[in-house]
């Protein structure tokens, strides 16, 4: 009955879509429309989505990944860039013209990308059905229709397993997977979602504090998705890791050079190539080892780089031994620099943030901290999640860097303002670009001596050892993918040019490896936005107003670095002209 209002759904929207092009109604009530209708059908499609967003009504099941559904995904996404230039965009005014070109930018790209088969790339150790319980997670939980819809999503659980499992069976028949490599600890996650004891599974954890609907979730636990997980579980381990691919860069795929390519500009919304892209990230690292070796003659140390590295990643001093003690320290941490933040802000959200452990299942074969957005709509607060997995490999002189980057002035200050924005259409709430987002995380931890952070010079280097981090990525991404790097090179070259520990370094070149052209995001992002400060620094001279930089960086929420170049150009524009007028 679902995949029937699905499918009536979708063959509406596409008829909508239709009749918009052929409306001979104002251009700026067309392009309302038009917003309502993708978003209404964005929601309605991917109700994961829609839940981390606090959009009603969508809590009760997964999104369809039948072969139907996807091709008929494919088919809108060719279709929606269509309907939006039949718009006259001429006829709307900046705010709205703006707004077109934000929906057309991204409507574009999934076009773009729904070429190649990202669908039969269905499981890694980032992704798949052992992170479902991040969606049940957040969903809400007030009221009996609540705890309603967390049973039925529970139920849908196994057929949700059934399609991924179709899909990587289509993948291996069509040379699509990932690289074997990635996949060693898949089972284990998938594992870790069925302990013994229903309770203690990350899929149930609502229900470890309420006992309504408790019973009944055990029985489709115990009857329902332990079998299926199981299944899956076999089947990964007996034939889709045995048969997965040995290569590890997007090269070796069927069209992988123009995949990767597409990947590339959709990430950095740039046209910036991979070569390009490499010999920049050559040069940052140089530029940066510099600084790193300016700094550690700062800590006092005598010996040569390679040493002062061993000595960052072994020494005692360095390491918590208690997962609380770490956690504590990083809410220490975010704790004094939300009072500095007035300093360099003129607008500061008014939605709150956490600190939390990432879970065990998979904080072995994930990164050291993530950001996941709150929902004032569904009066969720943010979360900064922090990797207590392994406690000598989480060094002390990173937490600062990492705070400022994931937390605040970060993530979740750029993405909560971008939640609040008022009078826009609803998709500008969640923008998705991430060379701004990433950006903006990267340009924030250079704000940390301005906020009170890097005191000692260890964390300082840990500073520098970051924007290294995300300089060595250009370097080893492009090689990865483009150059036909093996992963042993890439490991390498991260080790001989970062302090970062053995464990950090693998988890992060398999999270490139899987997540290809995402990790370019970061420096190419971070080095716009400095560009501009300084473009705005040197223009505005002694009227140039940090607060009001940050300001209009942010005042639009995410958007592409094309874009975010023109407005800062137009506000200096704007400053000038305002300064000559008070001069008169």
């Amino acid at each position: 009955m679902i995949a029937l209002v699905l499918a009536l759904l979708a063959a509406d929207f596409q008829q909508d879509l239709q009749s918009l092009a052929a409306s001979k109604a104002p251009e700026a009530q067309r392009l309302q429309k038009l917003f309502d209708l993708a978003f209404r059908h964005e929601n309605i499609d991917d109700p994961e989505e829609a839940t981390f967003r606090g959009f009603p009504g969508q809590n009760d099941r997964f999104t369809d990944l039948s072969p139907e559904a996807i091709t008929r995904r494919k088919r809108e996404a060719e279709a929606l860039p269509k309907a939006v230039r039949s718009i006259d965009r001429g006829k709307l005014s900046p705010a709205e013209q703006l707004s077109y070109d934000l929906f057309l930018r991204n409507a574009e790209d999934d076009a773009a990308d729904a070429r190649f088969p990202t669908e039969l790339l269905a499981i890694s150790q980032l992704s798949g059905p052992q992170y479902l319980s991040s969606v049940l997670e957040v969903m809400p939980l007030r009221t009996p229709h609540d705890t309603q819809d967390l049973l039925a999503r529970l139920r849908a659980i196994p057929m949700r397993l059934e399609q991924t499992q179709a899909l990587l069976t289509r993948g291996l028949a069509t040379f699509v997977t990932p690289p074997r490599v990635v996949l060693r600890d898949v089972a284990a996650q998938l594992e870790a979602q069925t302990p013994a004891d229903p309770l203690a599974s990350p899929l149930l954890k609502a229900f470890q504090k309420q006992p309504e609907g408790r019973e009944e979730a055990i029985k489709i636990y115990r009857e329902q998705l332990v079998p299926a997980y199981a299944r899956l579980t076999r089947y990964l381990v007996d034939t889709y890791v045995p048969g997965a691919r040995e290569t590890v860069g997007f090269a070796s795929l069927p069209e992988g050079a123009a995949w990767y390519a597409q990947r590339v500009k959709r990430e950095t919304t740039t046209s910036l190539t991979p070569a390009q892209i490499h010999a920049l990230g050559l040069l940052e690292v140089k530029r940066i080892r510099g600084e790193m070796d300016l700094s550690m003659a700062k800590a006092g140390f005598k010996g040569s780089f390679a040493d002062f590295a061993k000595f960052l990643r072994t020494d005692p001093r360095f390491f918590f031994t208690d997962k609380e003690a770490l956690v504590s320290a990083y809410r220490d941490i975010a704790k004094r620099i939300d009072p500095e933040l007035v300093k360099l802000f003129g607008k500061l959200p008014r939605l709150p943030y956490g600190v939390i452990e990432i879970p065990a299942f998979s904080a072995k074969s994930q990164t050291t901290a993530y950001y996941r957005q709150g929902s004032p709509e569904a009066a969720r607060a943010g979360s900064y999640f922090v990797n207590t997995y392994a406690l000598d490999t989480r060094p002390k002189w990173e937490m600062e860097a990492l705070t400022l980057h994931e937390s605040v002035p970060g993530h979740h200050l750029q993405i909560a303002l971008e939640q609040e924005l008022e009078n826009v259409p609803p998709f500008r709430h969640s923008t998705h670009f991430i060379a701004f987002t990433e950006g903006w995380g990267l340009y924030a931890e250079s704000l940390g001596s301005e906020l009170g952070m890097y005191q000692d010079p260890y964390s300082k280097y840990g500073q520098l050892t970051y924007e290294m981090w995300r300089a060595i990525r250009l370097v080893v991404d492009t090689g990865l993918h483009s150059m036909n790097w093996s992963r042993a090179q890439a490991i390498a070259y991260f080790s001989e040019n970062s302090a970062k520990t053995e464990h950090d370094i693998e988890v992060e070149i398999d999270r490139y490896i899987v997540n290809a052209g995402q990790a370019l995001a970061y420096k190419i992002g971070e080095l716009k936005i400095k560009e501009l400060r300084v473009l705005a620094t040197r223009e505005l001279g002694a009227r140039f107003d940090l607060r009001a930089f940050h300001d209009q960086v942010l005042g639009n929420g995410a958007v592409p670095l094309d874009l975010l170049e023109a407005q800062v150009k137009a506000w200096i524009v704007r400053e000038k002209l305002r300064a000559a007028r008070e001069t008169r």
